[in-house]
């Protein structure tokens, strides 16, 4: 009765790590002759993995990361000349803690969006929040915000984001209004959040693409001048691993 009583608290506090390990203890042997500060302290290791695991599945799925990828999955193959002590390096997170951002060119299908997400679903690991958006979608996001009055609203949730991958860029066309809303975000950003750019357009060419000079050296500077730079090289990944 006690024993029933003290689960049902447990799943009433929501402790359902603590539950866990008091239920496996119940079953194990082992437990039997082991003094009630260890088995306490047992449970509560437990109910802390569980929460950090719960709190990490929510990062994620709020990341809506573009590929399901990973720092272990990435392909250093020669051809793509990318340093594995370089991307090692960036696994540490101190980018993020410094408030860098990251470029990743190269041509399509080199696997600049796969990095990407590779980055970020490492930054989840380490406890910050990421999102993926494409640049395109990103306009007609705070395009229709415009529209339906949420324009700010939606500019403070992107300041909110520590890592933000902005990807394709240079493949949707700027307007007037596409580089006062990028300018407008990344300003908010700028020096407190990292943004991840990809593009299969080099950076020296970017300046070209946002089309307005005086709003391009804004948005530049904002966002490549503490960057770090990433250049992919080599055949498309899509077509080696279709290959096989």
């Amino acid at each position: 009765m006690l024993e029933s009583q003290l689960y049902e608290q447990l799943r009433t506090l929501k402790l359902q790590g603590m539950l866990e390990a008091l239920e496996a203890q119940e079953n194990d042997p082992a437990y039997e002759n082991m003094p009630f500060e260890d088995r306490l302290v047992h449970c509560v290791d437990k109910q802390i993995i569980y929460q950090e695991n719960k709190r990490l599945t929510s990062r994620l799925r709020r990341a809506k990361l573009h590929l399901p990828a990973s720092m272990e999955e990435i392909d250093y193959r020669k051809t793509r000349e990318l340093k594995k002590t370089e991307i090692t390096a960036l696994a540490k997170g101190h980018w993020i803690k410094d408030a860098k951002n990251i470029t990743i060119t190269g041509f399509t299908g080199t696997g600049k969006s796969y990095l990407a997400c590779a980055l970020v679903h490492k930054a989840s690991l380490l406890g910050y929040q990421g999102y993926y958006t494409r640049i395109g979608r990103l306009f007609e996001q705070l395009q229709l915000a415009r529209v339906n009055g949420t324009y700010v609203k939606q500019l403070i949730a992107f300041s909110k984001i520590r890592v933000l991958i902005l990807d394709d860029f240079g493949t949707h066309s700027f307007n007037s209004q596409s580089r006062k809303d990028l300018l407008e975000l990344l300003d908010d950003r700028y020096g407190k959040l990292s943004t991840i750019v990809t593009s299969q357009f080099a950076v020296k060419e970017w300046h070209k693409l946002i089309g307005d000079k005086t709003m391009a050296d804004a948005i530049l500077d904002r966002l490549v001048h503490n960057a770090h730079r990433i250049v992919l090289k080599g055949d498309s990944l899509r077509k080696i691993y279709a290959e096989k």
